[in-house]
């Protein structure tokens, strides 16, 4: 371990010799990584983005990017105004999935254009173009990275930080990463992603509820050499203060159009792998990612009928009436687990797999290999499937513990 002494941006580390600097501004010389962070969790949490005068001054003279969305605030002012309010030099917006404003539905294309209010260009990085290229940076000197993650493998902003981090490594930029809370920091679970199934959701060898902050999956991004060519970008990440994973933080801002709930996003873990079947998690209704439900299901109390809306233009079983269950009760229960059970019991209602799950190369990129679909096939229960989990979770946690920041 390398211990670096303090500079411009208050207490660093060098982690693991990889460039990554952690920036920290309490009154120490040096900081031991191994040690953890002082953390008052009697206090409200600051976000890294609350923190703008550990690197603010380091930003005068310097063309900025910004990756961002609509989660990127600063109390009730977006980053991009407060950047340009500073009077710093913010020369163009990388966009990801969602958009700038955070309003284009799933999968939809993002559009490069002009910020309306500000002039600022915005440049997408979903679809064809998910990574900056040689010109996107050549009037960039620093890329400053903050988006509101879940905590979840298959949620691509991890995707895009990705390629952004590549992007850096690769034209010799630095990057800032704005740590934030995830609201599934405290747990892991779920299978680890195998390579023959990386894809934009998901590009690591981790499992689908990975326990981190978007700051230290960056670390990990770095640590472990998954950047191209085994390329470490230089990296600083402003961590939260105030904060634990078993800290609850209820996101202030919905992060994608349909994870507008505390309870959606808690279930998304569970409920996304429906995506690759033809039973609908509520998309086009007022409580995606909080139901689900299929016309072929048992008639039932609970019923509801998707629309295209904001969001979800063209969303599953569309106009139909499906019969479902209602998951608004989970409300006061925190998931400590994929629950399985939602899958297995939709397997054993449709009984048929090909009416169940109909788009089977997703559904093996979502799960992160072939295995899962196999087994749900062959009639598993949840406590074998969970079973065969075990090893690899428990190998993920031994490296996973290596780049935590918190307590």
């Amino acid at each position: 371990m390398i211990l670096l002494s303090a500079c411009n941006l208050g207490v660093g580390v060098d982690y693991s010799n990889k460039g990554s600097i952690v920036v920290y501004d309490e009154p120490k010389t040096w900081i031991d990584f191994d040690a953890p962070i002082p953390i008052l969790t009697n206090k409200v949490p600051q976000l890294g983005i609350d923190r703008l005068h550990l690197f603010v001054d380091s930003l005068k003279g310097k063309r900025i990017a910004i990756v961002c969305n609509q989660t990127s605030m600063v109390k009730d002012v977006h980053l991009l105004d407060t950047l340009l309010a500073l009077n710093l030099n913010v020369v163009k917006v990388f966009s990801p999935e969602h958009g700038f404003r955070g309003d284009i539905s799933a999968g939809e294309k993002v559009s490069s254009s002009i910020d309306p209010k500000t002039g600022i260009p915005l440049v997408s990085l979903y679809g064809t173009h998910k990574k900056p290229v040689e010109s996107d940076l050549s009037d960039v000197d620093i890329v400053i990275f903050d988006i509101q993650d879940v905590g979840v493998r298959f949620y691509t902003f991890l995707s895009t930080m990705h390629f952004v981090m590549e992007a850096c490594a690769e034209n010799g930029k630095q990057m800032v990463v704005l740590d934030r809370p995830n609201p599934n920091a405290h747990y892991i679970d779920g299978p680890i992603l195998e390579p023959a199934y990386k894809s934009f959701v998901g590009m690591h060898p981790v499992p689908i509820v990975y326990g981190m902050t978007i700051g230290e999956y960056a670390l990990m991004i770095n640590g472990e050499g998954w950047l191209d060519k085994k390329l470490t970008c230089k990296l600083w990440i402003i961590p939260c203060k105030n904060y634990t994973h078993k800290t609850k933080y209820v996101l202030p801002i919905p992060p994608s159009p349909n994870l507008r709930s505390e309870l959606a996003i808690s279930l998304y873990p569970s409920l996304c792998l429906f995506e690759a079947t033809t039973v609908s998690v509520g998309r086009g209704t007022d409580q995606p990612f909080e139901v689900y439900g299929h016309p072929k299901f048992p008639n039932s109390e609970f019923k509801f009928s998707p629309k295209p809306q904001f969001g979800a233009s063209n969303p599953p079983q569309a106009y139909c009436i499906c019969n479902g269950f209602n998951l608004a009760s989970s409300l006061a229960k925190r998931s400590y687990e994929i629950n399985l059970n939602y899958l297995i019991n939709a397997r054993d209602l449709l009984g048929d797999s090909i009416e169940f799950i109909d788009q089977g190369a997703f559904f093996n990129r979502l799960a992160g290999n072939a295995i899962l679909k196999e087994q749900f096939a062959k009639g598993w229960s949840a406590k074998e499937i969970r079973s065969t989990w075990k090893p690899g979770l428990e190998e993920f946690k031994s490296i996973r513990k290596k780049y935590l920041l918190y307590n």
